[in-house]
């Protein structure tokens, strides 16, 4: 979707967001994970980090991913775990080729304050800061597998706050669902892994106009093995609005 578009839909659509607080039952720590991006055909775009850093009770998740076309998404999401998870801060870069309008949009929480940058047609950075009514539980993408980690698979539909990147910044809402189970292998251990839906309401006028114009933002469907120690299986969605489906899987050294 181009930028002027997502604007005008997403300016007809704020709304109050009711959440529902996910509570920590499993606390976050120091992890490196590695990553690869696939394209719905399977073939490899980018490989991917996921790098975790725990200090003085305050978690920082950084997740990358380097294009083979040059282009990165690298967003960086700050966030407490005290009885329920509180996003601090939220930096998203996207920029390149594989993306059709870069975005650099933080995220202050606490303040409310959104600062997106954009360069216009002569090459100058500008910069516009916006102000959002933002309640403890707003989430962020990098932040949202770890709310998964802590969501019981039997839990009822769920939702959670986000700010929709675009030039003119709004909440809109992510509703989580479990929708059942799925066989998956680990070397020659089979397990169950629950699938998640994870649908996006972007409210308003905007609701009805953006089906209706082919726009409407996919689902995205993440898949979780449950357990002590829940582990990330695979992602399935868009990574920004009218963009292709990609699939974020778990890699290894070799």
């Amino acid at each position: 979707m181009h930028r002027p578009l997502l604007t005008l839909l997403l300016a007809v659509a704020s709304f109050t967001v009711h959440a529902d607080p996910i509570p920590v039952h499993a606390p976050q720590g120091t992890l490196h994970g590695f990553l690869l991006l696939r394209s719905r055909e399977g073939k490899i775009l980018a490989n991917g980090d996921l790098v975790q850093t725990l200090r003085n009770g305050v978690v920082t998740v950084r997740l990358t991913f380097h294009f083979r076309d040059g282009s990165l998404d690298d967003e960086t999401a700050v966030f407490s775990q005290a009885t329920n998870f509180k996003l601090i801060s939220d930096h998203h870069i996207q920029k390149g080729p594989s993306f059709r309008d870069p975005l650099d949009l933080t995220v202050d929480a606490a303040s409310g304050q959104v600062t997106s940058h954009t360069t216009d047609k002569d090459g100058k950075d500008k910069v516009a800061q916006d102000h959002l009514d933002l309640t403890p539980d707003v989430t962020s993408n990098a932040l949202l597998l770890i709310q998964l980690m802590n969501l019981p698979a039997n839990a009822p539909a769920t939702t959670l706050p986000m700010v929709a990147p675009a030039s003119k910044p709004r909440l809109i809402k992510a509703t989580i669902t479990s929708v059942g189970e799925t066989p998956v292998t680990t070397g020659t251990l089979r397990r169950k892994a629950t699938e998640y839906l994870i649908k996006i309401d972007i409210g308003g006028v905007g609701k009805v106009v953006a089906p209706i114009i082919g726009k409407a933002p996919a689902d995205t469907h993440i898949w979780m093995i449950p357990g002590e120690a829940p582990a990330f299986v695979r992602q399935q969605g868009q990574f920004f609005s009218g963009g292709p489906i990609w699939t974020v899987e778990q890699t290894a050294p070799k």
